[in-house]
């Protein structure tokens, strides 16, 4: 019944996750899609799982040496003479050996090693499905601002295309100079280099989202509206303190360094006392002149007890101790680099995103202005007051300031999601509900 119900349950997460992707191919992409398709495909996301499990895998390593470690087998071999010891026992038809660990001072450094490193990993996946989730989203908000420009620079290569008819015309009839038909032609090459140039950055940008979703390249068209709302950039002076705390960097590096100064306390007790249980059965046979060297010869045979260590003197295991004890240091400090890092990082990009909204106002009102440079030349030009090369200079400052304006936006966006990553509030922000 419960094998049922998980096959269940596992067609029904298939056909979801299958339906997800096919509505995604037929469709154009929303923002919250693009990002659970990368985190699904990612490379990296399958790198943390192995990592968890490597790590998982060496905590039950550490923690069952104090468990019975048990091997049977044979010591099957002919004696001629005494019988002599085969591999460290005395040969046998049948043998049964035990040991576990019952008192061992490092191992249980080693243990607690073992579990500080699983939680390095899964910060390090954290971290990892943040950056999957930083990409994607600006990828997808880049490929997003640059076909509303390439939509722009299209209107304004029919007009420069327009133009240079109209100057060619105006040459011939010999109105103007010839020069004016050059410069109508340079204008035109110019929007058309640009025009390519926004092209060629949109096919890089889908690709690597194609590459990141799994879909083909075709089917990466993005939703404007399924872009959430960046929420309000905070300027609280201690934002950079607590950043730190919650960046999963800092706590990857703060945990494999306390893994580290484990490691380093089980080596320096490598020099401790240690004490196994150990058990050991026999089964001797008569071919290996047991009867002939012993007063009395016994086919059944057990051993059971405790091994007691006391390491007396041992330098090499001293300097072992000193290195790892060196290699926690280093761990710490480079933890405590990676930390001031982080906070310094928070400050800067919340200076930066004041100064980029401030830079982002200016570029909108200069492309306002210049809409309305081109509307009073155009009102101008039906009354005979300026020419359509006054016009054509009006509309390639106005795509200019718009150009600059998409740029000065995708920047302070930029910002504001980095700050994100770096507060923690990344991944709650990108799979939020979008803006309507």
């Amino acid at each position: 019944m419960k094998f049922s119900i998980r096959v269940t349950a596992l067609a029904g997460w298939f056909f979801l996750g299958a339906s997800a992707l096919l509505s995604a191919q037929n469709g154009p992409l929303p923002f919250r899609t693009a990002i659970e398709l990368a985190l699904k495909n990612s490379a990296s996301t399958a790198i943390g799982r192995a990592e968890a499990q490597r790590a998982k895998a060496n905590l039950a390593q550490s923690r069952d040496l104090f468990l019975p470690q048990v091997a049977i087998g044979s010591g099957l071999a002919y004696s001629y003479g005494f019988p002599l010891s085969l591999e460290g026992a005395a040969p046998s038809v049948f043998n049964f050996n035990a040991q576990e660990f019952l008192l061992n001072p490092a191992q249980r450094q080693f243990v607690k090693a073992a579990r500080e490193e699983i939680g390095a990993t899964e910060s390090q996946n954290a971290e990892r499905r943040n950056d999957v989730i930083l990409e994607t989203a600006l990828d997808y908000i880049q490929l997003d601002l640059l076909q509303s420009s390439l939509n722009v620079q299209k209107e304004q290569q029919e007009f420069a295309a327009k133009y240079e008819e109209i100057a060619a015309q105006r040459v011939k009839e010999g109105v103007d100079a010839p020069i004016e038909l050059t410069r109508a032609r340079l204008a035109s090459a110019r929007t058309h280099l640009q025009l390519e140039a926004t092209q060629s950055s949109i096919d890089e940008l889908k690709l690597r989202l194609s590459q990141l979703t799994g879909l083909a390249q075709s089917a990466i068209e993005t939703v404007t509206e399924s872009i959430p709302a960046l929420p309000k950039t905070s300027q609280e002076p201690d934002l950079a303190t607590t950043a730190a705390e919650k960046s999963f960097s800092v706590k990857a590096a703060e945990q494999a360094a306390l893994a580290k100064a484990f490691r380093a306390r089980g080596e320096e007790k490598q020099l401790y006392p240690a004490i196994d249980l150990v058990a050991q059965y026999g089964l001797f046979s008569r071919y290996n002149n047991y009867d002939s060297y012993f007063r009395k010869f016994q086919r059944n045979n057990v051993t059971a007890g405790i091994s007691i260590r006391f390491p007396f003197f041992n330098p090499a295991q001293r300097a072992t101790a000193r290195a790892a004890e060196a290699e926690a240091v280093k761990a710490k400090k480079e933890a405590q680099n990676l930390r001031e890092q982080v906070s310094g990082e928070v400050l800067r990009l919340q200076r930066s995103v004041q100064q980029m909204a401030a830079a982002r106002e200016v570029n909108k009102l200069e492309h306002l202005l210049a809409q309305s440079d081109v509307e009073t030349m155009h009102e101008k030009i039906q009354a005979g007051g300026a020419t359509l090369k006054d016009e054509q200079t009006a509309r390639i400052t106005e795509h200019d300031r718009y150009a600059a304006y998409l740029d000065s936006n995708f920047q302070l966006d930029r910002a504001q999601i980095q700050l994100l990553r770096q507060t923690g509030e990344l991944e709650s922000w990108a799979l939020g509900p979008a803006k309507h």
